[in-house]
């Protein structure tokens, strides 16, 4: 038979696995949308790597609270120069994308 505490504590580590296995969910969609976005762009999504920069509690219009992911991740226009890119997740919905300003021509200068 099992103790309050090692009930509670098994229930513990379950949530937090939950919430880590729902995270690299919600980092793989986070990693489509920049590729998508550089796609787009006709530039190289380097390293084909994403990073968690933030997390924070905002409110939300479909919730009450919901949880800001603050992602970073680098491309280049032709491998020589690294550029930084942002995509930002409120829950599950895209609220923004943007990639820092290039120039593909920069080696002519």
């Amino acid at each position: 038979m099992l103790s309050t505490d090692q009930l509670l504590a098994a229930f513990a580590v379950v949530v937090v696995v939950a919430w880590f296995w729902h995270h690299l969910g919600i980092r793989q969609l986070a990693l489509r949308h920049a590729r998508q976005a550089t796609r787009r762009a006709n530039v190289q999504l380097l390293d084909q790597s994403i990073y968690l920069r933030k997390i924070r509690l905002v409110r939300s219009n479909a919730t009450l609270l919901a949880f800001e992911r603050s992602y970073e991740f680098e491309f280049a226009t032709r491998g020589d120069r690294r550029y930084l890119g942002w995509v930002v997740l409120t829950g599950r919905r895209l609220t923004r994308l943007e990639l820092q300003p290039y120039s593909e021509d920069h080696w002519l200068q």
